[in-house]
């Protein structure tokens, strides 16, 4: 290759991994996967040290990351906040080990510490005479941005040190490097929570955290549960230990939340061998790690080592082994999930990954199709991460032909021909026919559940088993259930017979509201289905209704009246009315008596979110409804108060947009008792 190819390639990395780390570290919105990048910093640097009088100051190996956003404060750090070179072998560790052992001895007597490389966001916390003053990001390693108010809604961020009496005493000034993180539970609720919701997943931890650390609103990254590990003290004004060991000691003593998987090894064997474990032991962590940390033991000596570019030479990163291939998307499939959610399927060209050979793949949802403009017969780039069924992240799109086909989201339900539905704003698609097989267990199952029919005995086994017969095809067919249906079944006697159709008969007193509920139609909970109540005196009103009629019940939205209006219009869940009102299972609405005692809260209506401590969400909803509030599922502008607890999911965020007054629990006693 010649020299004037290899500057090109050398001025074109630079673009590129420059844009990319734009993308990473400022707009959390990464394009391609760590592996990419690191692989075209590996070529960067091996062109660098080629070609030395090539290196600009604007390379990303003479950077730490990227600039901080101007909406922020900036904060100058009292040190660098470096990151780390990079060892994808134990050969690349070994060669690091010799660079460092030749230009100090004092390396082959100092012991190292191997540590977990957590996949989150950097962060600095200042500590002033042992109380929390200041927290930022990392942002160039030199200047971050100012995130105080967001870190003390983390929990693990203690507001003074030593948070136990008795402690060590802490310098008067210290300054503590850390990663802030999510778990992986954590994430997957998260994640659960607003596909039931309609709204947009987020696509992997790293960027949730670091998505949710860097809003103007702290309401919203408290919403968030968010971690935080520390593992280096930055500065300070005192004596600190001289080893990275010792330090740990210190920062747990402090109460300053440290991993509890570091290891002290006696040589640079030993650290490879403690790092190759977690290669097989990587998912049995409750968070993201994409590698281990090798660090000097010794911080004097890693010290006197110095810097190297963007390096500091006495640690490194060994990286785990990619988990990522490409492979042929050879079509999209649909499943029908129980809540009626239409998700897209990879169908792939098999190959094998990380031990296990792949032929399908999650595509997450339709907008994640367009977003990434994936296309059938596209070379696509796929992970697979332990026991996470393994998704796509995007195609590779220089490998494209001509060949490939533009996906179109189905119009009809693949399990049962129904039309599909999409509401604007939401990201899901649904199938809302309440007959159709792909969903009919957890319709079922929400049917006679405690908050709609309460059919007592009537739980998921016996659901499975009734479907699995053929004796229930849709939640009208329980009504009309035999004793001899039953006693055909495995588990079944004479007395548990009788006591299923027994509950199963009683449930036909349960009130119009509970029926509503039953039916499970979107964005109809138990608030709502009480609401419509006091408007529409049966399901035969209600059926009868008109968009334009149900946008002036109060709480409801164009997307919930949709929603009904939809459910009624299909002819399946039409056919399943019917045949409620043939099994007698058709309730009219109660009159409404009139309140008694003080009502402070008349007029007005709340939504409530996250967990209460003196509340259950059913008696909150009493209590709001005693002092004359009214309760609703969903947060519109019409929504005078959100009262939100602990873990309040996207109603808080949503709350915030339309400027609805946010309260706590103490804040709603406070308003029921003026």
């Amino acid at each position: 290759m010649s020299s004037e190819t290899e500057r090109q390639e050398l001025e074109e990395l630079i673009r590129t991994l420059n844009y990319h780390s734009y993308r990473y570290h400022v707009l959390d919105t990464p394009l391609i996967s760590d592996y990419e990048y690191d692989k075209m910093l590996k070529r960067l640097l091996e062109l660098e040290a080629a070609h030395p009088d090539w290196i600009s100051p604007d390379s990303p190996s003479q950077r730490a990351g990227s600039g901080a956003l101007d909406k922020f404060v900036k904060v100058r750090h009292p040190g660098a906040v470096l990151s780390l070179a990079n060892g994808f072998s134990a050969q690349d560790v070994r060669a690091w080990y010799e660079r460092i052992v030749r230009l100090d001895e004092r390396v082959s007597q100092s012991g190292f510490v191997v540590e977990p490389k957590i996949d989150g966001l950097t962060v600095v916390l200042h500590y002033q005479d042992g109380r929390f003053v200041l927290g930022a990001t990392r942002g160039d390693g030199i200047v971050g941005e100012d995130i105080t108010v967001n870190l003390r809604t983390l929990r693990g961020v203690p507001l003074t040190v030593p948070v136990q009496a008795g402690g060590p005493k802490p310098p008067a000034r210290l300054v503590v490097r850390g990663e802030a993180f999510m778990y992986l539970r954590d994430f997957d609720a998260l994640n659960q929570r607003l596909l039931e919701a309609g709204e947009k997943t987020y696509l992997n931890p790293r960027n949730t955290a670091a998505g949710s650390l860097r809003q103007l609103d702290p309401a919203l990254t408290a919403s968030r549960s968010l971690r935080l590990l520390t593992y280096q003290i930055l500065s300070a004004d005192g004596p600190v230990p001289d080893t990275q060991w010792g330090t740990l000691k210190l920062l747990h003593g402090l109460g300053l939340p440290v991993t509890d998987q570091a290891v002290l090894v006696k040589n640079i064997e030993e650290a490879i061998e403690a790092s190759q474990s977690w290669i097989t032991r990587r998912d049995t962590l409750a968070y993201e790690a994409d590698g281990a940390v090798i660090k000097l033991n010794d911080l004097r000596l890693a010290a006197d080592l110095g810097v190297v570019g963007k390096d500091p030479r006495g640690a490194l990163a060994f990286k785990f082994p990619a988990r990522e291939v490409t492979t042929r998307l050879q079509g999209i499939g649909i499943n029908v999930g129980r809540t009626g959610v239409l998700t897209p399927v990879a169908n792939l060209e098999p190959v094998e990954v990380g031990g296990v050979v792949v032929r399908q793949a999650t595509l997450h949802n339709f907008d994640f199709i367009l977003e990434k403009d994936i296309r059938i017969g596209d070379r696509v780039l796929l992970k697979r991460a332990g026991d996470v069924i393994p998704y796509v992240i995007g195609p590779v799109v220089e490998q494209r032909d001509g060949t490939e086909t533009v996906f179109t989201p189905p119009a009809v339900c693949p399990a049962c021909g129904q039309p599909v539905e999409h509401l604007a704003g939401e990201v899901a698609w649904y199938c809302v026919n309440a007959a159709c097989p792909a969903q009919l267990m957890r319709n079922v199952e929400h049917f006679v559940g405690r908050g709609s029919m309460d059919i007592v005995g009537l739980g998921t086994k016996i659901v499975a088993q009734l479907v699995d017969a053929g004796l229930v095809r849709d939640v009208a067919d329980l009504y009309t259930l035999t004793k001899a249906d039953l006693l055909g079944l495995e588990g079944f006697a004479e007395k548990k017979a009788d006591n299923l159709l027994t509950s199963i008969d009683t449930s036909q007193q349960q009130p119009l509201a509970r029926l509503i509920n039953a039916l499970g139609i979107r964005g109809v909970g138990e608030v709502m289905a009480a609401d419509l109540t006091r408007v529409y005196p049966d399901l035969e009103a209600l059926s009868r209704t008109t968009f334009e009629e149900l946008q002036r019940i109060e709480g409801v939205g164009p997307n919930i009246a949709q929603a009904i209006i939809d459910w009624f219009a299909r002819p399946a869940n039409r056919e399943v009315l019917d045949k409620l009102r043939d099994a007698s299972v058709w309730p009219r609405a109660a009159q409404q008596s009139a309140p008694a005692g003080p009502q402070p809260l008349a007029g007005l209506t709340f939504v409530v979110t996250g967990t209460l401590q003196g509340f259950s969400r059913e008696t909150v909803k009493e209590f709001i409804q005693q002092y004359g509030g009214k309760v609703t599922d969903s947060v519109t502008k019409k929504t005078d108060y959100l009262v939100a607890g602990e873990s309040a999911g996207s109603k808080l965020e949503k709350a915030r947009s339309l400027g609805v007054k946010i309260i706590d629990e103490a804040g709603l006693r406070n308003l029921a008792t003026d």
